[in-house]
Formats: structure tokens, sequence, C-alpha cells
């Protein structure tokens, strides 16, 4: 479409999937009623999940799941080297994500008691910024097209945008939602940056924690409300490690 006889420049953006489950590129393509504005908005060079485009380097490279074998390693760094601005999607690459909590075990002997005779190549799980410089980050599991969408917007034309400061429990107090604490169950909304809209306690979990921190997160306070509510230390820092982003 042009606009007083100029067609607009349309960035090149690539979506790379790396260790995970793709949830997050997937985001990207079922929200149908703004995918076509969003394909309209881009040239897709490549993005596996929904074209077969393979199409030069791009300018904006958005990053799904974290760093787990050596060939990932290299394969990011190339990335990287191309790619004019890179950004973490999800928390996978944010943090590590779920496939984190295997570093706490002995690889080897994950590897061997998974495959038996036949391992796989595997290696401590990273995030993406500790492999290459990351330019932005966009955390959650799976991410909010949403969000994605006014990010991108941000990074095009320049539109005014700014993460979330708040925790998710402000959002939860706008949905009218009840505290998980008051349910019984463990929530850390309390600590977590909002943004999600609190979807997971509006449906009756409890935050897990998949966007991070909140800014200025008080731990110390949360902990002495957790353990008043009757969990265990161990109960909350294995909620605290589940997604990676908390350094407790």
């Amino acid at each position: 479409m042009k606009y007083l006889g100029i067609e607009p420049k349309k960035p090149r953006i690539a979506v790379y999937d790396f260790t995970g489950c793709e949830g997050c590129s997937l985001q990207l393509a079922n929200k149908e009623e703004t995918l076509e504005a969003f394909l309209k908005a881009v040239e897709i060079v490549q993005f596996r999940e929904v074209s077969s485009a393979r199409d030069g380097d791009p300018e904006i490279a958005l990053v799904d799941g974290c760093v787990s074998r050596a060939d990932e390693i290299d394969r990011l760094m190339e990335i990287r080297r191309r790619a004019k601005v890179l950004v973490a999607l999800g928390s996978c690459a944010c943090f590590g994500g779920v496939s984190k909590l295997k570093n706490a075990f002995d690889l080897a002997e994950a590897n061997r008691a998974v495959y038996g005779d036949q391992p796989k190549e595997t290696l401590p799980v990273r995030a993406v910024k500790e492999i290459v410089p990351v330019d932005l980050e966009i955390p959650g599991c799976p991410v909010s097209k949403a969000e994605v969408e006014r990010i991108v917007q941000h990074v095009i034309y320049e539109v005014p945008y700014k993460f979330p400061s708040y925790p998710v429990c402000l959002e939860c107090k706008q949905r009218y939602t009840v505290c998980r604490f008051e349910k019984g169950q463990l929530c850390l909304g309390p600590i977590t940056m909002g943004g999600c809209d609190a979807v997971c306690p509006a449906g009756g979990l409890g935050c897990w924690g998949c966007r991070g921190p909140a800014a200025d997160p008080n731990y110390e306070e949360f902990m002495s409300l957790a353990r008043a509510r009757g969990f265990s230390d161990a109960e909350i820092y294995e909620r605290l490690n589940f997604f990676g982003g908390f350094k407790v």
C-alpha cells in the first residue's frame, strides 16, 4: 500500500527456532485476526512455521528457544553477525526456560537415562544473551502476540513502548481475580513482571513467573508471605527456578 505515492519500507524479519517447543513462534501465527496485517507490515525472509522463504539476511531476528548444543552456538553467532537487531523471544530465549532445569542434574547420567546406548549431544542450557549480545528481550511462555506486535511497531515505526514495571498482582486486581494465595495456591504474581493480563491466575492457576521479575521485587517480603501461607522453602524455590528468570 502506498501513501502519497511512496511505498513504505518493510523491515526484513526472520524467526529462528532453537531448543524449545516453538510455542512462541506459533503465537505469531495463531492470532489470525491480526496475522494478515502483521505479514503485510514486514517482509518475512525466514519463518519455518509460516513460510518456506529462505531469502537473505534479516534486519530483525527473533530467536525462539534456548541454546543446548554446540551447533546451536555456531548458528546463533552467525545469526547475530547477519542481523541488525536480535530479539530473544520467550522465556526459553530470555532465561533458559523449563529446559534449564536439566542443569541441576549430571548431564551424562541424565542422557543415558533418557537415550540409553544412543546418547545425544547436549550441553548445559543457556539463554541467548549468554552467547551473543541481545538488543531486546520479550519474556513469556508463550509470548503475548499483542505485545510482540506492539514491540515490532516500536522497533519499525518508533511507536512508544515500555515494558511494565508493575507485578502481575496489579492485573489480577484489574480483572477482579481472587488472589490465588486465598485459594491455597502458591503464586509468584507479587514479584513477576506484568503485561500478560494475568491469564493464569484468572484461569485458576497461580503464577509461575514465566515473565521474570518485576521492577525491584521484594523477595524477602514474598518469602515471608509464602511461608506464612504454609509453603516450604523447597516448594517456593522450585517455583522460582522453574523458568530460570529469578536469581535468588
